[in-house]
């Protein structure tokens, strides 16, 4: 279970530890400077890895036999759009942050962008010795720097038919840490296949069902060792909780199914900076902010999912793509008995 956890850990590394830098800097040009800053630069990430996680929760228009159970390795890469990469930083929308050149905007990356050449800011705050101060900070970069693309999350999937067109799911991995990250999946689905209530349901060419979802995902990641503002217990923890809604409609022949979906993505996202930071000016003076900001936001969408199925006997193969605000393509190897 582990091993099925390493990618979408990595990715929560990177969007992490990128969100984490430099940002508690940005602290001294005040929390609410710091949580505007952050509140732009994290949301396209959330919004990337919520619809991410909703991916791959059916496979069929058509539901197993009662009392069948399925279980589904799912692999999705969520693909990354160009604007989503970065976001105008306007000065005027600030207090205490203005660029060297004194631009009155610039482009700058998000957490899924890359900034190149590096961007600086100048960053205002007052001493209560000396007084009015300036100090200029590098803003932080974002995955791009890797040459990431894409969002990938993998999965382990289950689901059990209790009545007939009736699948429940069940999708799940324990929190896991690596590296000072921690990251945890589970959600649920119902599937309801809304032909087999017809009296000749076996008659018609194809199935009708309908999939509500909830997936939860949470990470945190420890950077106090290696963070540039002293202080203790600083981290970074963001919590995603989603419910996807879909109507799906597919063929019913024995080996090979084709099938799409309209469906509705609503989500909730929570991004906290925790912890205790000492602003200082390095000789005088010094202050303790603890737990700074935390950044809310939703992700709410419309999605179309086209795929194809493939069974042999107890074994089966699925592939689809799905367009949306973060496009995305699925592949998955279920195991039927």
């Amino acid at each position: 279970m582990k091993k099925i956890g390493v990618i979408l850990i990595a990715l929560i590394s990177t969007l992490s530890s990128n969100a984490q830098e430099n940002i508690d800097d940005l602290l001294a040009a005040g929390i609410d400077d710091a949580k505007r800053f952050s509140t732009n630069y994290v949301k396209p990430a959330n919004d990337g890895v919520a619809y991410g996680i909703n991916n791959g929760w059916f496979n069929n228009a058509k539901t197993p036999k009662r009392f069948g159970f399925e279980l589904s390795i799912i692999g999705n890469a969520t693909f990354i759009n160009d604007e989503d990469k970065q976001f105008v930083l306007n000065v005027r929308d600030y207090e205490n942050i203005r660029f060297p050149d004194n631009s009155p905007s610039k482009g700058v990356a998000t957490a899924l962008g890359h900034n190149d050449p590096p961007q600086t800011v100048i960053i205002t705050y007052d001493d209560p010795i000396f007084g009015n101060q300036e100090q200029e900070f590098e803003l932080p970069t974002g995955i791009g720097s890797e040459n990431i693309n894409l969002i990938p999350t993998v999965f382990l999937q289950a689901s059990f038919s209790p009545f007939k067109g009736t699948q429940i799911k069940g999708r799940f991995f324990p929190k896991v840490d690596v590296d000072d990250v921690k990251v945890g999946l589970y959600g649920v689905g119902l599937q309801q296949d809304f032909t087999t209530l017809l009296p000749a349901d076996h008659l018609l060419p194809i199935t009708i069902s309908g999939l509500v979802a909830y997936t939860h995902l949470d990470g945190s990641y420890d950077f106090t060792s290696s963070s540039n503002v002293a202080g203790e217990n600083q981290r970074v923890e963001t919590e995603t909780n989603t419910l996807l809604f879909q109507a799906i409609v597919g063929t019913r022949f024995k080996i090979l199914n084709f099938f799409g979906a309209v469906g509705y993505i609503s989500g909730e996202n929570e991004t906290s900076l925790l912890g205790t930071y000492t602003v200082s000016d390095g000789v005088f003076f010094s202050e303790d902010i603890v737990d700074p900001f935390t950044i809310e936001s939703d992700t709410k969408g419309v999605t179309a999912t086209l795929g194809a199925n493939l069974k042999l006997g107890f074994f089966g193969l699925n592939a689809a793509y799905t367009i949306a605000d973060f496009s995305s393509a699925s592949l998955g190897m279920n195991f039927s008995f």
